[in-house]
């Protein structure tokens, strides 16, 4: 067994209490009978009880500013919390999935998957001992870059600005972090932690390219990394399923057609005999998740025991990725996927709403470009930094669905929207 991981639950639950139970009982006084969890008895705690393989806070490469540490919170716990307040966090209630935002309140947005992708993460790392607070730090930060309408959006922007450097979501993401959040009189950014910063723009290799070049291109992400990114497809495949139904855009029918769902649906009915209809839905759609979970963390044990990774820097020093699903699944994942791109992101109804965002995203792109002045001052100092497209496109990426909707209409359709903000 690879050092430092623990398969059995009941084990890893009473070694969790053991160590839990040492690090207070070593911070008690003869004077107090409730004590204080500081930064440090988090950090003991993590060397403890996270596998040889996981990143110790303790342990960060550390700030591009030095900043104090904090009395109470780890360095990641400080860094989710910063992106939890962020603007851009905010934005993404507004920033489509799948569907434009006005297409019904209970479809998925940036913000709600983000959270479900938190969700997903932690419980990945929580079985595999692995920076629960990393990942959910890393979950919460990998869409804020996004544009507005869903993929269409980003790649409309990249179309427009490929003579200029491109456009793509998980660089936009490092760029909002380390630039255009600003939060501080003495720099701009986020000023988080390198391993979250490196850990948002590292997803595909090879590392070329002038975003890699402050995080060592030459060495591979952090199991924490990693589990996001699978994490991710997880519960956007999931959610999609479910939204999909939602909107009748496909149906039990349809769905039949997919190993993975008749996987689930056996599973939902074995744990609860009596659903039906939406309820039975819901319990596959969870059951979906469970499966790929499940699978996903016994593979990747196997994965990390045959690879002879025993280190941080042995997983850095690894040429693919160590977490992944087990043959079978993954061949069933792929066919979900597929299925979902065939049967419904070319839906019609879905390809009208991309075909109106991709209008509305380079009519804006066009009449910015052919008017600087209408950019806000902010953006006009950006295009006398880094050029014109840079600074348009970081304006549209920051909109909300609505936001962008509302300029649309306000400088392309004059006599339709209000002047006032």
């Amino acid at each position: 067994m690879l050092h430092g991981l623990v398969t059995s639950g009941t084990v890893a639950g009473a070694l969790s209490r053991t160590v839990m139970g040492a690090t207070l009982a070593s911070m008690s006084s003869t004077d107090d009978h409730y004590v204080l969890f500081t930064r440090e008895a988090c950090e003991a705690r993590e060397r403890q009880a996270l596998s040889s393989l996981g990143v110790l806070s303790a342990e960060s490469r550390g700030r591009a500013v030095v900043e104090e540490r904090d009395a109470l919170r780890t360095e990641f716990q400080r860094d989710r919390d910063r992106i939890l307040h962020s603007t851009a966090f905010r934005r993404l209630i507004g920033k489509t999935q799948v569907f434009i935002s006005d297409a019904g309140d209970h479809y998925r947005v940036r913000l709600t998957h983000s959270l479900e992708v938190s969700q997903i993460a932690r419980s990945i790392a929580r079985a595999l001992r692995l920076n629960e607070d990393l990942c959910e730090a890393l979950a919460l930060a990998h869409d804020l870059g996004h544009a507005p309408f869903g993929h269409v959006g980003g790649d409309v922007l990249d179309e427009l600005m490929r003579a200029h450097g491109g456009f793509e979501h998980n660089h936009q993401s490092l760029r909002l972090v380390e630039r255009l959040e600003v939060r501080s009189p003495g720099h701009a950014g986020l000023n988080l932690t390198y391993e979250v910063r490196e850990s948002i723009v590292k997803h595909k290799r090879p590392f070329t390219g002038p975003e890699y070049a402050a995080y060592n291109p030459q060495e591979g992400p952090c199991l924490e990394a990693q589990v996001v990114d699978f994490a991710d497809g997880i519960a956007y495949n999931s959610h999609d399923v479910d939204d999909a139904l939602r909107s009748g855009l496909l149906d039990e029918a349809a769905m039949s057609e997919v190993d993975l769902w008749r996987l689930a649906r056996e599973h939902a009915l074995a744990r609860s005999p009596g659903a039906a209809g939406r309820i039975l839905q819901h319990k596959t759609v969870a059951s979906l998740i469970t499966l790929q979970v499940s699978d996903l963390v016994h593979a990747t044990l196997a994965n990390l025991n045959a690879s002879g990774v025993r280190s941080l820097q042995d997983v850095r020093a690894h040429q693919n990725s160590l977490v992944g699903f087990s043959a079978e699944r993954a061949v069933q994942e792929k066919q979900l996927r597929a299925f979902l791109h065939r049967r419904f992101y070319t839906h019609y109804k879905v390809c009208r709403m991309r075909s109106r965002a991709r209008v509305i995203v380079a009519g804006l792109f066009q009449t910015l470009h052919e008017n600087p002045r209408l950019l806000p001052p902010r953006y006009q100092q950006i295009a006398a930094e880094e050029g014109l497209h840079r600074a348009i496109a970081d304006y549209i990426a920051g909109m909300t669905d609505r936001y962008a909707q509302k300029e649309y209409t306000l400088l392309l359709q004059p006599g339709q929207a209000s002047l006032e903000p």
